[in-house]
Order: structure tokens, then C-alpha cells, then sequence
């Protein structure tokens, strides 16, 4: 095993002398590790999963998700929809509190009202503070009489919409719609990111960047659970250790109580070859898994961007689909990942949503027609190609190897630049990558949600499509699904952009997640779901 590095062992210092202090006060802390980091705490940029996970934990919105994915109520107590479906009426618990701070003039927080929803989803949309979430309200109605956001009075919020749109409930369950006090913004300033001020069952403590996040038990809490008032815990530690192995042994120790996902450095000491916990761990700690909303994919840069220079060779859909042919996802998973995961046949819209398809295969492992392909794109077996370069970050080094080994065999040079998560996130988010490894984490239990990163209106940096992939017949069958509320029908246009998409071959799908939490056996009520949410409200430590 790697030697952990002089920052671990920093880590580790604080990390015990902070640990030692919350055992002498008996508090019942829920501690994990970060390693992705956090940038901010400011919903408004809850783009990561890292921030979505201590967001959830600090904000409320009007509605939120149960671990079936199913709209529940929040803030707001209850709902109408119109006829038409172009109409929201919420209305708000009377009992929800922003967290105190020195913010307000009294240094209490106050009730929340419904003119704070306004002013939430205003600042959301305001171009000044460039939130990643302003999509989400596209297609919200700026037309007529009528304003898209209103506040009938302290206890009921209207939202319009220009056309129909059946996930939109599911949309408002994500943490960008968490409602905020405007005294914060004007109190913080940009500093709002390190103070926020929510109405979450944990409240900000204290945040050294890099080292250790804070967040402590809301004794003012709206919701309860068997008649006892929500959290159960005392406070969430939150670590930022870059080096999984390292984090890892402190899982093992039982200095960190969960552990989401699989590294390589450590994949075969916990799970078995067909993707079961070992035998050695059973008494000590829990495995929970499911069928997680997550595609993983490679994606292409398919706008040419050339600027009258020579056109790439990716351009030509031949080629992408021959890449898409060239290896074999099963023994990627059976080898790579331990058997946990799908194969990605099937298309962008993973296992676990109606619309996914198991009966239709796209694109199989298929070396034989893979050369052909590249022979028919003026390439046989790779001549006259010049290298492709694939950019990953450091976490799928072993995924891009072993994609690189497979399709040097019909004669592709496949070259792999590895750059830090920040780094392949801005440049992914600018469209400065011309074949880069990416993942989709559903945002809203919808295959819309996948479908909209082809969508033309949605090219990034203000929306999701980082392949800049454009098709006149793919955005009307996707306008034609947002006007439409049968959800049967719906589907159907969804699979028929789904095959318009993958013909195109704008993404290779590697496969599809599948959620894997490892907990320690004294933690009860964390459950899983299929977006892999944290939600610690529920959560009890022995």
C-alpha cells in the first residue's frame, strides 16, 4: 500500500484531537471524508456532489425527495398544480426558522415567508451571481401580466411556467432551489459561500478550507420523526482528505463513520470478486448498495471548433461509434470495478429509471465492426490517424488504461492526460476538451435530466450539453416531451431521442453505477437511494 503523505499526517492530528474532545463531551458526531473537497457552501453553486452532500445537511427547499424518489413535502406543506400545468401554488409551514446569526438585527433567526422563495429563486436566475443552476428555471413564463415568481402573502408561493413540464416538481427538490435569507446576502456579501445561513436540520460551525468542515445540531428544527424532533446526531465532521487509501484506513480504524463508493487502491480488500463484502468485515461494518442514478461516459467535443484549420477526425461519427465498439465494458466491470456496476449498452439513461431500455443494446463489444467503421471513416486499421487524447482525472486512470490498451488492437493511438477534478471540471464546463471521461448524476429522478445534455439550448457554460451536440430532430422531440404530461408518451420520445443521440455517438457509455455506502455498525437509519444523496436528519449513532 501507498505511504500516506505529510498532509495525512496532519490530518490525522487534528483529526484525533478533535475526535478525543467530542468522545470527552459524549456527543453523538457523524464524521466522513470529503476528498473531492468543497468550493462553497452557498446552494446557489451546489453543482458537486461534495457541496450537495453538506448543503443538504444546512438548507431546506419547498419540496425534497424520499430515498423512493418520490416528491415529498418540506417547507411547503402541501400543493396544487393547474389544469393546464403551467401553474404551482405552494403553500408554507408556518414553523420553519432561519438559523440564527448575526445577520439579522437581533441575532435571531426569523420565520421564513414566502417572499423569501422569491427572492431564492430571483438570485438564482441573476446573471450577476452566475449560479450553475439557473437552468433549472428555463422555462419559467416571463410573459403576460403575471410574474414568474410570486408571493400571494407570508404563506403561499406561485411559480409559472411558459409550457408544461412533468419533472419540475422533482426539479424544485434540488439543493439550488434551497431557500436563503436576503440579510445573509446583504450582511456576507461574498462571503456568503463560508457563512450560510439555512433552515437545515445542522447549522455552520466552523470551516477550514482543506482541513475539516463543522456543522452542528439545529435545536429549532421543523421536522420530527415518531413524535421526536429531527436530527438525532449532535454534529457532522466533515474531513478533506485527497488520498481515499489514506481515508480509507481511517474507515477501517473506525476514526470516520461511512465510506461512499470504491477506490482501486482499496477495492479488493473490502469487496470480493463478484462484488460482495469480504467475509473479514462482516461483523464490523455494513455494505448498503443499489442501482445508482449515474452514467458514466466519455464524451466528445462534436461542434467544430476548427476555425477553418483542418477538421479532427472525431468530427466523423464513424469513428466515435468504432471507439464505442473497440472494448469490452463486461470484463471492464468484472476486473476493473469488481462486478459493481452495468455494462453501458444501453444509452445515457441509466438502470433504475422507467425509460431505461435492457431490451436494446447500442453498442457491444465488437472489434470486427469497429475496424470496419474505421476503415469506412478513411482510416483501415488506424492509418493516417493521428493520436487521440482522452482527459481524466486521476480516479479513472485504470478505466482509460484499460480503454486505451483495447482499442489500440483495431489501431487507434489513444494518448490519456490526467488533471486534477478542478481543473477537467472547467475545462469540461468551458468546452475546452475535445474527448474527455465525465459522469451524470441525476439532479431529479427524470430522463429528461440525461436527455437535456443534448439538448442545443443547453450548450455549456450555462447549461449541461459539454459535447455542444446539436440535432433539429433531437431538440423537437425533447420540446415536444417537455409539453407533454403523459408520462407514457413522454417515454416514447424519449427513446426515440435517445437512439437519434447514440446513432450520433456524441458520449461512449462505460456503464451504469450502482450505489455502494460502507457503514460502521453502530450508525443507524442511514439509508441509500438512488441518487446517492446524503441525508443525515434520520441518522442515529450508538
Amino acid at each position: 500500500m501507498k505511504k500516506p503523505n505529510f498532509l495525512f499526517f496532519v490530518f490525522i492530528t487534528l483529526f484525533f484531537s478533535c475526535s478525543n474532545h467530542e468522545r470527552q463531551l459524549g456527543k453523538r458526531v457523524f464524521r466522513y471524508n470529503e476528498a473531492a473537497n468543497i468550493t462553497s457552501l452557498d446552494p446557489a453553486f451546489s453543482r458537486d456532489q461534495s457541496i450537495i452532500w453538506a448543503t443538504n445537511q444546512l438548507f431546506n427547499g419547498l419540496v425534497q425527495l424520499n430515498d423512493r424518489m418520490e416528491v415529498r413535502p418540506c417547507i411547503s406543506r402541501s400543493w396544487e398544480i393547474s389544469s393546464s400545468g403551467l401553474e404551482y401554488v405552494f403553500h408554507l409551514r408556518s414553523d420553519v426558522f432561519f438559523h440564527d446569526s448575526p445577520a439579522f438585527r437581533d441575532g435571531k433567526g426569523r420565520r421564513v415567508v414566502a417572499s423569501d422563495f422569491i427572492y431564492s429563486f430571483r438570485r438564482i436566475i441573476d446573471p450577476s451571481v452566475a449560479s450553475p443552476g439557473a437552468w433549472i428555471f428555463n422555462n419559467i413564463s416571463f410573459n403576460g401580466d403575471k410574474p414568474p415568481f410570486e408571493a400571494l402573502n407570508d404563506s403561499t408561493v406561485i411559480v409559472r411556467l411558459n409550457q408544461p413540464f412533468p419533472p419540475f416538481l422533482g426539479l424544485l427538490s434540488m439543493q439550488y432551489c434551497s431557500v436563503i435569507p436576503f440579510e445573509a446576502i446583504e450582511f456576507y456579501g461574498a462571503g456568503f459561500r463560508r457563512n450560510p445561513i439555512g433552515t437545515g436540520p445542522f447549522i455552520f460551525k466552523m470551516w477550514e478550507e482543506g482541513v475539516k468542515l463543522v456543522l452542528v445540531k439545529n435545536p429549532a428544527y421543523f421536522e420530527s420523526m415518531n413524535g421526536e424532533r429531527l436530527p438525532f446526531l449532535d454534529a457532522v465532521a466533515i474531513t478533506f482528505v485527497a488520498d481515499k487509501q489514506s481515508a480509507f484506513l481511517e474507515f477501517i480504524k473506525g476514526n470516520l463513520d461511512f465510506l461512499s463508493g470504491i477506490d482501486p487502491t482499496y477495492k479488493d480488500e473490502l469487496l470480493t470478486h463478484d462484488g460482495k463484502l469480504q467475509p473479514k468485515y462482516a461483523q464490523k461494518i455494513m455494505l448498503i448498495t443499489q442501482p445508482y442514478l449515474n452514467t458514466e461516459y466519455l464524451g466528445f467535443m462534436v461542434e467544430n471548433q476548427s476555425q477553418g484549420k483542418e477538421v479532427p477526425a472525431i468530427l466523423d461519427k464513424r469513428l466515435r461509434q468504432a471507439i464505442s465498439l473497440a472494448f469490452d465494458r463486461k470484463k471492464m466491470i468484472r476486473y476493473l470495478r469488481n462486478n459493481i456496476g452495468t455494462p453501458g449498452y444501453q444509452g445515457i439513461t441509466p438502470k433504475g429509471l422507467p425509460s431505461f431500455d435492457s431490451n436494446h443494446i447500442f453498442y457491444d463489444y465488437n472489434p470486427q465492426k469497429a475496424r470496419q467503421l474505421l476503415a469506412a471513416a478513411g482510416y483501415p486499421g488506424g492509418k493516417g490517424l493521428s493520436s487521440l487524447t482522452l482527459t481524466s482525472t486521476p480516479d479513472y486512470l485504470d478505466i482509460c488504461k484499460y480503454i486505451q490498451h483495447q482499442v489500440a488492437s483495431i489501431g487507434l493511438d489513444l494518448k490519456i492526460e490526467v488533471s486534477p477534478p478542478a481543473a477537467v471540471k472547467e475545462m469540461k464546463a468551458e468546452g475546452k476538451l475535445s474527448f474527455f471521461r465525465a459522469s451524470w448524476i441525476a439532479d431529479y429522478p427524470d430522463a429528461e435530466n440525461y436527455l437535456s445534455m443534448f439538448y442545443t439550448r443547453n450548450f455549456c457554460p450555462k447549461g449541461p450539453n459539454y459535447t455542444h451536440f446539436s440535432n433539429p430532430d433531437f431538440d423537437r422531440l425533447y420540446e415536444k416531451s417537455m409539453s407533454t404530461i403523459d408520462d407514457s408518451l413522454r417515454r416514447v420520445y424519449y427513446k426515440e431521442m435517445e437512439h437519434i443521440m447514440m446513432e450520433e455517438a456524441p458520449v461512449v457509455i462505460l456503464y451504469y453505477d450502482q450505489v455502494l455506502r460502507f457503514v460502521q455498525k453502530n450508525i443507524q437509519g442511514l439509508n441509500s437511494n438512488p441518487m446517492n444523496l446524503l441525508t443525515l436528519k434520520q441518522v442515529k449513532k450508538l
